[in-house]
């Protein structure tokens, strides 16, 4: 008996299979015969179906869907490029002799 190797599945086919296992035209069984994959799996991508099928008509999906606006990793840059400047500045007025520093 050969071991079998662990296989990652697209959210689009765990869609179709929980969807069929939640029509129960066929057992699980059959399912799991029919898309070579262990009842198991069937039964956990169709309790997470239930689970979030109320959110995709709630104010949740509305809010999921828009997503941000702008780029994580280029406002992550500008933090840093803000944060590297003002702490140059700080500095600035004690460097060069003037009174104004900040401590």
């Amino acid at each position: 008996m050969t071991k079998r190797v662990r296989r990652n599945h697209r959210p689009a086919f765990k869609a179709k299979v929980a969807l069929a296992a939640l029509k129960g035209e066929k057992t699980l069984v059959e399912l799991a015969q029919q898309f070579d994959v262990h009842v198991n799996p069937i039964t956990q991508w169709k309790a997470q179906l239930l689970q979030g099928a109320a959110g995709v008509f709630g104010s949740e999906a509305k809010a999921s869907s828009m997503g941000p606006t702008a780029d994580l990793k280029t406002l992550h840059a500008k933090i840093g490029e803000l944060t590297l400047e003002n702490d140059f500045l700080a500095g600035a007025p004690g460097k060069a002799g003037m009174p104004g520093a900040r401590r």
